[in-house]
Order: structure tokens, then C-alpha cells, then sequence
């Protein structure tokens, strides 16, 4: 999307957030009106950027990759290994070929450890950076919504894009496990069988638990980005941290400081297949994520609010 056309969203949301405001009275309920708006006009430029659209789309076809590969595969008469492999991964995709439900789990499985945090780092790292090398942060600052109202909204914006990529992945894996191989009761990593409605229950739960593990992400991408005017450093950057860590979570000399990386326990929703549920390590997990975003959205707070704006 050009400026020309930024501009021209962001001045349809803000003429009609100005008619609002002239229909109330009261400071509190003027600056809740700009802030909405704001975040309506941020939801609007970046769902509608060329770019998020590529990420959703290539989001949208790991699993119909995985889905014709595995079909292929078990077509020629072999069978699928890892039925004892560690839960998450192999666990998941041995079970596609009898459920096409198991699809979903292999997909998020498949995405959260690159292609998710890849996906939310790039828009996360782009939110103030990129309004920052457009020229077009000091304009945003104009409307009556204040620097930490402006921040709020981009991270919402994140967290609704964290939320939508997640979405994507588990729908798109959804149609073609349904397509490609047959639905029915499940059966969990437990051994116990469970019924089709239950299972499209817990992939949801599963959807929403990946979406929660992204949330760290964003706000490091957050941070980031107000570190620099450079959009494309800004994301670069963000990625480069992404790929870091979990380069990091891989060594076996680092183990006594692996439990506090955001990525180490993202594959904890696998537990949620399990009968009964295991909910040590989800837990672990989102208060995890709950604190890098206390910490990384605190710390991008305190230098945006001392950021000197110039563009």
C-alpha cells in the first residue's frame, strides 16, 4: 500500500472518529473515540498491505503442503514414522492419514517454530519503524490520542494479527485434512478417543494457546522498532533475534537457562491432546509469554515516550 493510500485510510477512520467526538461530551470519552480509531485505521492499513497478504498466504499453504506430501507419501504404500516420536511433531503427523483433524495440530506444529514468530516479528518490527521511515509518525502523533494510546493500538494491531496468522494455519489445514482424509472420533496422544466435535474443540483451544505463544514476539518486535527509523532494519532485526533464541533453545550446554527463552515451551500445546490434559507446561508457557510482554512492552513504552520524533 502507498502513503497516498495510508493517508487516504487513515483519514476515513479519523473524519468519522471526529464525527463521534462532536456527538459526546467529556475528555475520558474523546480520547477512547481517537484511540478506537486509531486502532480501526491501523487494523485497516495492515490487512490491506500487499505484504501481510503474502505472509497469510504463505501461512495458508504449509499446510496444504504437508497435507499433499503425507498424502503422496502414504499413497506409494509406505507408512508414516514417529508414532513414538516426541509429542508436537511426529506424534501428530503419524496420526493424519487416520484423522484428517490431526492435520491442524501437525500444521501449527509445523509453523509456530519459524513461520508464525517470522510472520508477527515482520509486522510487529514494521509498526513504528516503518511509520518512522515513511515520514508519517509525527502525523500520527497530531491526533489527540497521545504516544502511549498510539503504542497500545500498534500492539493490539499485533496481537489481532497473532490471532488471524494462527487462524489462517488451523482453518487452511482444517479444509484440506478434510479433503484429503477422513474425519472422525479421535483418538488422543493418551491412547483414549474422543468425539469429532470434542476434537474441532481443542483445535480451537490449540489455535488460541499458539495465538497466546506469539504474544512475547510481538512485543520484542514492538521494542524493536522503536529503537530505530529503519522499518526493514527494524524487522530484520526482530527475525534475526527469533532465529538467535532458537538456535539457542537447541544447545544442551545451555539447559539451565533454556526454560526461560519465550520459545522453549511452545510446543506445550501438544498437552492439550492428552487425556487428561496436562497443564503444567501451558501454563509455564503463558505466564512466560505474559512476561516478556510486561517486560518487552514496558521497555517500548519508556523509549517511545522519550523518543524525539523528526519524521
Amino acid at each position: 500500500m502507498s502513503r497516498a493510500e495510508t493517508d487516504d485510510v487513515r483519514d476515513d477512520v479519523w473524519d468519522g472518529a471526529r464525527d463521534d467526538v462532536r456527538e459526546v461530551s467529556g475528555p475520558r470519552e474523546v480520547r477512547r473515540i481517537w484511540t478506537f480509531g486509531i486502532f480501526r485505521s491501523e487494523l485497516g492499513i495492515t490487512f490491506r498491505r500487499w505484504r501481510t497478504l503474502a505472509l497469510l498466504g504463505v501461512l495458508a499453504a504449509v499446510p496444504i503442503l504437508v497435507g499433499v506430501a503425507v498424502k503422496i507419501e502414504t499413497s506409494d504404500g509406505s507408512t508414516l514414522g514417529g508414532g513414538g516420536g516426541e509429542a508436537g511433531g511426529p506424534a501428530f503427523i503419524a496420526q493424519v492419514t487416520n484423522n484428517g483433524l490431526f492435520l491442524v495440530f501437525t500444521a501449527l506444529a509445523a509453523t509456530l517454530p519459524f513461520f508464525l514468530p517470522m510472520a508477527v516479528g515482520v509486522v510487529a518490527g514494521d509498526s513504528i519503524a516503518g511509520e518512522s521511515s515513511a515520514g508519517t509518525l509525527r502525523y500520527l502523533l497530531v491526533a489527540p490520542a497521545g504516544r502511549t494510546r498510539l503504542l497500545l493500538a500498534k500492539y493490539a494491531t499485533a496481537l489481532t494479527f497473532c490471532l488471524v496468522a494462527t487462524l489462517v494455519v488451523a482453518l487452511s489445514a482444517l479444509a484440506v485434512g478434510a479433503l484429503l482424509f477422513p474425519v472422525g472420533e479421535v483418538t488422543t496422544i493418551s491412547g483414549t478417543r474422543i468425539g469429532f466435535g470434542e476434537g474441532l474443540l481443542r483445535a480451537l483451544l490449540i489455535a488460541l494457546v499458539v495465538a497466546a505463544s506469539l504474544i512475547g514476539v510481538a512485543a520484542l518486535g514492538l521494542f524493536v522498532s522503536t529503537l530505530t527509523s529503519s522499518g526493514i532494519a527494524a524487522m530484520a532485526t526482530t527475525v534475526g533475534l527469533l532465529i538467535t533464541i532458537q538456535i539457542l533453545d537447541q544447545i544442551p550446554q545451555l539447559h539451565a537457562i533454556q526454560p526461560y527463552f519465550f520459545s522453549h515451551y511452545w510446543l506445550s500445546f501438544a498437552d492439550l491432546m492428552r487425556e487428561p490434559v496436562y497443564w503444567d507446561e501451558l501454563v509455564k508457557n503463558l505466564g512466560l509469554q505474559g512476561l516478556y510482554a510486561a517486560m518487552f512492552g514496558s521497555a517500548a513504552w519508556a523509549r517511545f515516550g522519550a523518543k524525539d520524533i523528526t519524521a
